[in-house]
């Protein structure tokens, strides 16, 4: 299924968390200097515009970004990045992760992406162009086994499926299980969304007991609108960096309001 498009919820609660964690686990990540390899199994275009017909459609941006951005600490590694790439791209762009990672990794870091859209992949090859990023049309879950263990082998793995096709709530545990016997070492961030129902649970069971060691963040809130079935976002994290404990609880407070 080819249906989704991220254009109408980037910079929504979802993204703000997704990314402010993925901002502050690279951050810390990139002082050691050893090189990395950053690999994404479901990037989009990497690039949007809040100011884009489908943004306004939902208003998703608005409740998101547009609300809490002021209340990251101006020396953030999340707000930081969205100060560099609005000074180069428009006040009005937000960035995909693919864009933010690729802001925060250095020379002799290496990228690989995989998105399956057509015309999503067009763009996201155009964006990703200055980064020297590896872009495939491939389904993430393959790429993510047939690219690890990857050199340099320290590194992160972020997965964020739409979850639009109800088998990736029972794929992505096996194939989170799979990359882990082949690289032990890797950082592996799940995102996943909390909709009316808990259709996540059964997931999040299978990877609690692979993973039991393993860090889960979850943030509840209000509906974007009427009759919208996510209430909440969670992040699952193998292998989380030092810091990221303290970045949760941060992200937790600044959402407390919104309950």
């Amino acid at each position: 299924m080819l249906s989704y498009q991220h254009a109408y919820h980037a910079g929504n609660l979802a993204d703000v968390q997704k990314h402010a964690l993925l901002c502050s686990m690279l951050d810390y990540m990139t002082r050691k200097d050893k090189p990395l390899t950053y690999i994404e199994t479901h990037a989009g275009r990497g690039l949007y515009r809040l100011d884009s017909e489908a943004a306004a459609k939902t208003g998703e941006a608005a409740q998101g970004i547009g609300r809490l951005q002021d209340l990251f600490p101006t020396d953030h590694p999340y707000r930081r990045s969205l100060s560099e790439i609005r000074a180069r791209y428009g006040e009005m762009a937000y960035p995909g992760s693919p864009l933010l990672a690729a802001m925060a990794l250095r020379d002799g870091d290496q990228m690989h992406l995989a998105e399956l859209h057509p015309q999503e992949v067009a763009t996201l090859r155009e964006v990703m162009a200055p980064w020297g990023a590896h872009v495939r049309q491939e389904d993430g879950l393959a790429m993510a086994l047939a690219v690890t263990p990857p050199t340099p082998r320290r590194g992160l793995m972020l997965v964020d499926p739409s979850y639009e096709v109800k088998e990736d709530y029972a794929a992505v545990p096996k194939a989170l299980a799979a990359v882990h016997r082949k690289w032990n070492v890797g950082v592996l961030a799940l995102w996943y969304p909390i909709l009316v129902g808990d259709q996540h649970l059964p997931m999040l069971r299978q990877l609690e007991t692979s993973f039991p060691d393993a860090l889960r963040h979850e943030l509840r809130f209000p509906p974007a609108r009427e009759g919208h079935r996510m209430v909440g976002s969670g992040m699952f994290v193998v292998n989380a960096p030092w810091g990221t404990v303290e970045e949760m609880e941060r992200l937790t407070s600044i959402f407390a309001p919104l309950r």
